[in-house]
């Protein structure tokens, strides 16, 4: 038995080590402000966004990793810039599709995986001022149009930079940085561009950050990076789409194209689902970016369900267009929203500022609720002549349907409650029945 001892006790040692260095250079710990907390239980409140990804990437509309996925070379692919001319944007235009689709928060590309900066940055010449025939910053006309319509505006920021020396891609990772590289510098850069984000374009909902899973073993330097954020707009959220447990310095725990909990899509193996405000970020089609050729789009009754579920899960919808090069959505995405929109007029009361979690997501649907009044979204027929709420101990005082105020009778027993939706008007996306409990 001795013999095993050494071995047991360095795989016990290293499992520890293990654990404690899995995530080695996140911040050791983290007090959110009042103005922090504040934002969040607003942020929870908004329930809907729209997340554009927008670069000069669209100008070959093969969506935004096309550099990567066409091994284009980095100096070839800037020249991109001399082409992109977005003659048709219009700022006003793109934050009224926001809100006519019941949409209360923008969430754009500030700079993505290509480096290309899309707004103006002294930090880098290589951006849509100084590097395209276009010569304006959109970013600046979209925070003004934001702040007058009472839209929330958020910067998506990328870790990941194809084509800086200083960032290395593809080169190993040593002692927290890439071999051979000023990593250094390139922190520094980023906390440049992230200052003037946070100075030059009003108040900033949050900083949305991608990238990190190309380097999980780096040292991002979050300490800085995010104690920067939260010094100069303490009311500035911080989301990381890095597919791991949420890093101290976070407010958002987001999800790729999954909700809370799921893991269909492939990017949230083994993670958990945090008390922190939570989003699901999802696309209309499959890329992110503008993609000339895409043809299968998520149908209003598609998006109209997913809003739901993710609301029953307390989590946000960030619903991604990709801009063509000419600077408009293309139009239908625009239709499709609208009908989304449409919906939330009507329905709005039971997502916006609503809370989930009250049951785990069901076959026929969800529940979300407001104060004392529960609303049951049922999405899907059960088949049967009522709606079965398992393990359900809150006392309900009436049940009514949302659109004709009609009673519906109903039974509270030890196993669940039991709607009986006799008299529940048809409905093909969403039936509701409003449940108010004691």
């Amino acid at each position: 038995m001795k013999k095993f001892v050494f071995p047991i006790l360095f795989c016990l040692f290293t499992f520890v080590g293990y654990a404690q260095q899995k995530y080695p250079y996140e911040m050791s710990e983290y007090t959110p402000s009042s103005e922090n907390l504040k934002a969040r239980e607003e942020f929870r409140n908004m329930r809907f966004g729209l997340f554009i990804h927008w670069g000069i990437y669209s100008v070959l509309g093969d969506g935004e990793w096309v550099m990567h996925n066409q091994r284009i070379p980095y100096d070839k692919y800037k020249r991109l810039a001399d082409f992109f001319y977005p003659m048709d944007f219009d700022a006003r235009e793109w934050v009224k599709i926001a809100k006519d689709a019941g949409m209360k928060y923008i969430t754009i590309t500030s700079r993505h995986h290509d480096g290309f900066s899309m707004f103006d940055t002294e930090a880098s010449d290589y951006n849509i001022v100084d590097a395209t025939p276009y010569g304006k910053d959109p970013l600046k006309e979209l925070a003004e149009e934001c702040k007058k319509e009472g839209i929330k505006l958020n910067f998506y920021y990328s870790l990941l930079d194809w084509g800086r020396e200083d960032y290395g891609f593809g080169k190993k990772i040593v002692d927290g940085g890439p071999v051979d590289t000023d990593w250094d510098s390139y922190i520094e850069f980023m906390k440049t561009q992230l200052t003037e984000l946070l100075t030059n374009y009003g108040e900033v909902g949050c900083v949305w950050f991608d990238g990190h899973w190309e380097r999980k073993n780096a040292n991002w330097h979050y300490d800085q990076i995010y104690s920067l954020i939260h010094d100069l707009s303490p009311a500035t959220l911080i989301a990381n789409n890095h597919h791991i447990q949420p890093i101290p310095g976070e407010d958002i725990q987001v999800f790729e194209r999954d909700l809370p909990g799921e893991n269909f899509a492939g990017y949230s193996k083994g993670v958990k689902v945090s008390k922190l405000p939570l989003e699901t970020c999802a696309t209309i089609g499959e890329a992110w970016g503008f993609n000339l050729n895409e043809k299968n789009y998520k149908s209003p009754k598609e998006i109209i369900h997913l809003l739901v579920k993710a609301a029953g899960k307390d989590a946000n919808l960030l619903l991604n267009v990709g801009p063509m090069p000419n600077g408009k959505i293309q139009p239908e995405f625009v239709s499709i929203l609208n009908e989304v929109g449409q919906w939330l007029k009507k329905y709005g009361e039971t997502i916006y500022g609503t809370r989930g979690q009250i049951i785990p997501n069901q076959e026929w649907g969800t529940i979300t609720a407001k104060d004392n009044t529960l609303f049951v979204h049922v999405l899907n027929q059960p088949g049967l002549p009522y709606v079965f709420i398992p393990q359900f101990d809150k006392k309900v005082l009436s049940a009514t349907s949302f659109d004709k105020n009609v009673k519906l009778k109903f039974k509270q027993q030890k196993e669940g409650l039991f709607i009986y939706t006799g008299g529940l008007k048809e409905n093909d996306i969403d039936q509701i029945i409003k449940l108010k409990i004691k």
